[in-house]
């Protein structure tokens, strides 16, 4: 067999193998003819599953593990157990962070904010976050999440891909895949990062979080920069307009189309894919990231940040207009959350980032009519504990990484409202009532948008591979509207 028919018969049993899924060309299709997708609407041919009740995602992700404790998870008994030793009862020999496991003494660390009740659900919200108490009856909080993973980055990847290593396809790219593009001039997946203020030297965040594995590419996430053109390259270079630029696209695809003949690389679809994107894209971007169409009011509403571009503010306002321009899936990653000292002070600068513009997105979005049809996720990777590490005084703690239990909120998108699902122990460490784990999560989130989580898979490796795995995940229904 020669050179060139070797390469055909690759691209061929590639392309197969694709085209088994049932992605075949859908997916290109998708982005290239807007009444493919009309017409085709998934790859999924028999999608819906079931009702829809979210059309979109916005995933805020608080990078760095919230501290449950201090934020909605109160234990105001832990007051009498100021600076004495977490009983090995509660702690049970469980795996320790090497920053801790070599501490003497594990002192129980209460929190040092305060708690009160919020709307007429009752539900617990701390100081900290005055404008989210406002909203309380909108909300929906998981106190019983869990996760196998105790140190950032595959605890972030798993939330991301559910698997701990690099590799696999990220839920937003899985959507994509999925369900296509509803937006024929924007991505299907976009991602926003922002610095937090708490803690600005904070664990960095990789492009492969949001990236799609083993999936075709076109399905990746795209990141709109935090500084500067939020998009490189948006702007056509000097002398050329985009009559030249549509021309030049059309030949260059010409010649990836005539190299997909010869050799069936399925990346050279996503290559054609990804290049027209880019060209709608610059039509559609500027628009969108202009916020001077903006009322002062919704500007106020999401707080005086909301001017500086990148912002976490900035961000949920972008959000909310790439939900209207129906963006399937939308994430904000907001970093500075890892709190091993000093946490007082850092979870106060966290919280003045987030309270004010996570509420201002609920209520703009609920104004707007999209609410009921958007599910907003709020969470980070994990929790925290609750003795401290490090020296513990009156005024200062600090908290390790801990995986047992921590708080996601829900929102919108066919979520039980003002609801509060799961229990921890005294000492916010151990479930003691309706875990959820993150499988259970990504099922939920699929089942809301109409998708069975057994249904969406890709053949990789000889497995049908899936988002929620095959780690028996269910559809939490309790947080169901």
């Amino acid at each position: 067999m020669s050179p060139h028919e070797s390469l055909h018969t690759l691209g061929r049993r590639a392309f197969l193998t694709r085209a088994s899924t049932g992605v075949g060309l859908a997916a290109l299709g998708s982005l290239i003819d807007p009444g493919l997708t009309r017409a085709a609407g998934s790859v999924l041919a028999d999608w819906p599953h079931r009702p829809i009740k979210a059309k979109r995602v916005i995933y805020l992700f608080q990078s760095g593990a919230p501290s449950q404790m201090d934020l909605f998870d109160p234990k105001p008994q832990m007051a009498a157990h100021f600076g004495k030793d977490l009983p090995e009862s509660i702690r049970k020999g469980q795996r320790l962070t090497t920053m801790t496991s070599g501490q003497k003494n594990f002192p129980v660390a209460p929190s040092m904010f305060k708690f009160a009740q919020h709307g007429q659900s009752r539900a617990w919200i701390s100081e900290l976050m005055p404008h989210l108490a406002s909203v309380a009856d909108e909300l929906c909080f998981i106190k019983s999440m869990h996760t196998d993973a105790i140190n950032h980055d595959p605890a972030i990847t798993f939330f991301q891909t559910g698997r701990q290593l690099a590799g696999f396809p990220s839920m937003g790219s899985w959507l994509s895949y999925g369900l296509g593009s509803a937006n024929q001039d924007l991505p299907a997946y976009v991602v926003l990062t922002s610095f937090g203020s708490g803690r600005k030297d904070d664990q960095p965040l990789y492009d492969r979080l949001w990236g799609s594995g083993f999936l075709p590419t076109q399905h990746s996430g795209v990141k709109f920069r935090n500084t500067g053109d939020p998009v490189l390259y948006l702007s056509n270079p000097a002398g050329m307009d985009r009559t030249l630029r549509r021309d030049t696209l059309d030949q260059l695809g010409e010649l990836n189309r005539q190299r997909h003949e010869q050799i069936g690389d399925p990346e050279i679809e996503a290559r054609i894919a990804q290049y027209e994107m880019a060209f709608r894209m610059q039509a559609s971007v500027p628009d969108l990231t202009d916020l001077k169409s903006e009322p002062q009011h919704v500007l106020d509403l999401y707080g005086p940040d909301v001017n500086r571009p990148g912002s976490y503010a900035a961000n949920c306002l972008l959000a909310r207009r790439l939900a209207e321009r129906d963006v399937r899936f939308i994430q904000l990653f907001h970093m500075g959350w890892d709190h091993h000292g000093g946490l007082p002070n850092a979870i106060r600068g966290q919280c003045r980032d987030t309270d004010q513009p996570t509420a201002a997105l609920i209520k703009d979005l609920k104004q707007r009519g999209l609410l009921d049809d958007t599910l907003i996720v709020w969470g980070g990777e994990f929790g925290r504990t609750i003795y401290s590490q490090g020296t513990l005084t009156e005024t200062n703690y600090g908290r390790d990484h801990h995986p047992r239990c921590f708080t996601v909120l829900l929102a919108g998108g066919g979520i039980k409202p003002g609801f509060t699902l799961g229990e921890t122990d005294d000492f916010s460490y151990n479930i003691v009532r309706d875990p959820v784990s993150i499988y259970d999560l990504h099922a939920t989130m699929l089942h809301l948008l109409g998708i069975d989580h057994h249904r969406l898979s890709y053949k990789f490796q000889g497995l049908d591979a899936r988002l929620t795995g095959v780690e028996g995940a269910k559809v939490v229904r309790a947080v169901l509207a």
